[in-house]
């Protein structure tokens, strides 16, 4: 991929002194990196610097969100999206549907006004948060269950104006993972002609072992389902130690794995839209806090802290002390770690990327994807 040039930030750098080395304007600097340009810059962060590129091709981009986005952010996210997934629908131990407590009327109508086809995304969470393995079993094991959800499905698709259903299951054990397999291509036949994703865990191989990934069968779903999301994100996560949230190496290694097991046209690559805040030293029972990229760089100009960059897992990081004298060391995403990302999937030759999730605005990661790819729109 011909690399778009991004600057690290040095002591003493400006956008007035950036703008003219590459000769462009401050105001350019400002757009292409969503940044305010009232605020000093943060020495070790990164800056889009805009120019004309040979773009690599068609791009699928589907990105999560929850009903209640900010509408500001759902309105500057959509241009870039193929696909808006609203998480989520759960399911009830007769194998009804329980729409989402906020409503998705708004969400629907937003994405289909922008040309971004909405996708229902269909999960096992229960009524505490977390997803149900007995409510998954029960389901999978049930063939009126099964039938009665694909019944409903169809029904609230048609009625509300879905483009199809996004199939989010975790925590399944291991010996359901031919069920969980006939489960999605039954939805598929039975929703026809509305296409039927699937989410998977980020597997390396086909006998992983783990409540998380035995049950995700990379080679059955890549026949099963229409377009496979492959979640290749969280190895950095609130009750771990502190890492970035999907090092390329760990990205690739998984990847790699699902080219050989799912046709790459219907492969679309994770990529995290936020990082983590861990206290140090870490410990579970005080977990790291979910932040946004911007509030990344907003955290390390507070306390005077410069940006490192670790180039194995190609990401942002840095360490610094809070007003108690408390230490933390903190993990995120930017213009360079995205960039490294999206050349693994032009590189792979994938179908696209899947973005868990946009409820935070990070302009970036939009300017990349649009000055790479050409994103797909799906009117119908």
């Amino acid at each position: 991929m011909d690399r778009m040039t991004i600057v690290t930030i040095q002591p003493g750098d400006s956008l007035y002194k950036i703008g003219k080395s590459y000769g462009v304007s401050v105001e350019q600097l400002v757009e292409a990196n969503g940044i305010d340009p009232h605020k000093y810059l943060v020495v070790g962060d990164s800056l889009i610097v805009p120019s004309p590129r040979e773009k690599s091709g068609p791009l699928m981009v589907n990105g999560y969100a929850y009903p209640f986005i900010d509408r500001e952010v759902l309105q500057k996210t959509l241009p870039y999206l193929t696909y808006l997934s609203i998480f989520s629908y759960g399911v009830t131990e007769e194998g009804g549907l329980v729409p989402p407590p906020l409503g998705d009327e708004e969400l629907i109508e937003a994405a289909r006004a922008a040309g971004v086809a909405p996708m229902m995304v269909l999960t096992t969470v229960d009524e505490s948060g977390g997803f149900n393995s007995e409510r998954a079993v029960s389901l999978l094991e049930n063939t009126d269950r099964r039938a009665r959800l694909a019944e409903e499905l169809r029904r609230v698709i048609e009625e509300k104006g879905y483009y199809g259903v996004d199939v989010d299951m975790e925590y399944i054990p291991g010996n359901l993972r031919q069920n969980y397999v006939d489960f999605v291509a039954y939805l598929k036949e039975q929703l026809a002609p509305h296409p039927v994703f699937v989410a998977l865990a980020p597997k390396t191989s086909r006998e992983q072992r783990g409540l998380l990934y035995e049950a995700h069968d990379y080679a059955g779903m890549g026949e099963a389902a229409d377009m496979a999301l492959i979640m290749t994100y969280e190895w950095g996560y609130a009750f771990g130690p502190p890492m970035a949230v999907a090092p390329l190496p760990n990205v690739e290694q998984v990847m790699n794995f699902a080219v050989g097991e799912i046709p790459k046209e219907k492969l679309l690559m994770g990529m995290p839209n936020y990082g983590y805040d861990w206290p140090i030293p870490f410990n579970k029972a005080n977990p790291a806090r979910s932040i946004g990229n911007y509030e990344g760089v907003a955290i390390a100009r507070k306390y005077g802290a410069e940006i490192q960059y670790d180039e194995t897992a190609q990401a942002p990081w840095f360490r610094y002390y809070d007003a108690r004298g408390n230490q933390h060391e903190v993990w995120f995403e930017d213009a360079r770690s995205y960039q490294a990302k999206l050349g693994l999937v032009r590189d792979l030759g994938i179908a696209g990327v899947s973005i868990w999730n946009v409820m935070r605005w990070y302009k970036p990661l939009y300017t990349l994807l649009d000055g790479y790819f050409d994103i797909v729109k799906i009117n119908r």
